[in-house]
């Protein structure tokens, strides 16, 4: 048995997202997908960078693939987030792996459509395969949405599932609140924190 993990944002889900996904159920025996989660105590930190919160973008995947993948918080951050840094150096990072691969008994590998991110994935022994990235960006979707909520002429939809479409209409008053908001994110060894629990 192989399991595929994919760690990504999925904010939000876009047919990106999904053809990858596609991609590695016909590669793998299982795909546990791993959104990525910014907590603070008890509370999951949200921005304009992360406006839907886990349990949405969850639904979201579940409602596209059912039972046919695992969702997992196994990918989640604890404030302050500057724990982590600097990467292989810190013992915060390597808890992290430690999370990602808790539960998984299974061969497996993780994917990811980013050169520089397989090369730190290798680093931290998790088995990246990499694969070419995709044309739709989940944060080109995610301004499209912005640029809807402020009254702009925007085809955010044609990016994203019909079952994640309307999710987020659903949620459209997330995606309004966020939308003329400052995007209040840091920047560290190539990924996004949120600048709300950094230290």
């Amino acid at each position: 048995m192989t399991t595929a993990l994919y760690l990504a944002h999925l904010n939000p889900v876009t047919v990106a997202h999904v053809e990858i996904i596609r991609e590695l159920r016909e590669v793998a025996d299982s795909v546990c997908v791993m959104p990525v989660v910014f907590m603070r105590g008890d509370s999951e930190i949200n921005s304009r960078s992360f406006p839907f919160g886990f349990d949405l973008r969850r639904s979201t995947l579940e409602s596209i693939f059912g039972d046919g993948v695992r969702v997992s918080r196994n990918y989640t951050f604890y404030a302050p987030f500057s724990r982590y840094m600097p990467p292989l150096l810190s013992p915060g990072s390597w808890r992290l792996r430690s999370q990602i691969l808790r539960g998984i008994e299974d061969d497996y590998f993780t994917y990811t459509g980013d050169r520089a991110e397989g090369y730190m994935l290798r680093l931290y022994r998790l088995r990246p395969r990499v694969g070419s990235r995709k044309a739709v960006s989940a944060s080109s979707v995610r301004e499209m949405m912005y640029d809807a909520a402020m009254g702009g002429d925007s085809d955010w939809e044609r990016y994203v599932p019909g079952q994640a479409a309307e999710i987020i209409r659903e949620h459209w008053d997330v995606v309004a609140g966020f939308a003329a908001s400052e995007d209040r994110t840091t920047r560290m060894a190539g990924m996004k924190f949120p600048r709300d629990g950094w230290s």
